[in-house]
């Protein structure tokens, strides 16, 4: 009986994210950025977003809580360097034209805006 329960978890999990993906997409939007690419995976890591607005691309990872609380704890270095290894095989492909990149992660949870966080790995 539990391994159906941490599979209908998981299924809630993934529905949750694919969600917050989406509402992150459209908030971007109304903020001027253009979506050129959802859940685009690399072998090194998936980004969840591809943004452009003006000269800048953003690589976005969303993290979706059902607590606001929760999201204090949402993202870490490990999750940031898997976001920033699949960045830089997709630059390429994304930035043909000089423009500048960072790495973004915008927070989503029920009953408020979502949070976003700016050029938030240093390294890329």
């Amino acid at each position: 009986m539990e391994g159906k329960r941490d599979a209908v978890n998981r299924k809630q999990a993934e529905q949750r994210g694919r969600k917050a993906e989406k509402f992150a997409a459209t908030w971007l939007r109304l903020h001027g950025w253009r979506i050129l690419a959802e859940r685009v995976r690399t072998p090194k890591g998936e980004v969840d977003l591809i943004a452009r607005r003006r000269n800048l691309v953003a690589f976005v990872e969303v993290k979706a809580r059902t607590k606001q609380a929760d999201l204090d704890l949402a993202i870490d270095q490990h999750r940031l360097k898997r976001v920033a290894a699949a960045a830089e095989i997709l630059f390429a492909e994304y930035c043909r034209n000089g423009e500048d990149a960072r790495i973004d992660v915008i927070l989503v949870a029920p009953g408020r805006l979502p949070t976003h966080l700016k050029n938030v790995w240093h390294g890329f």
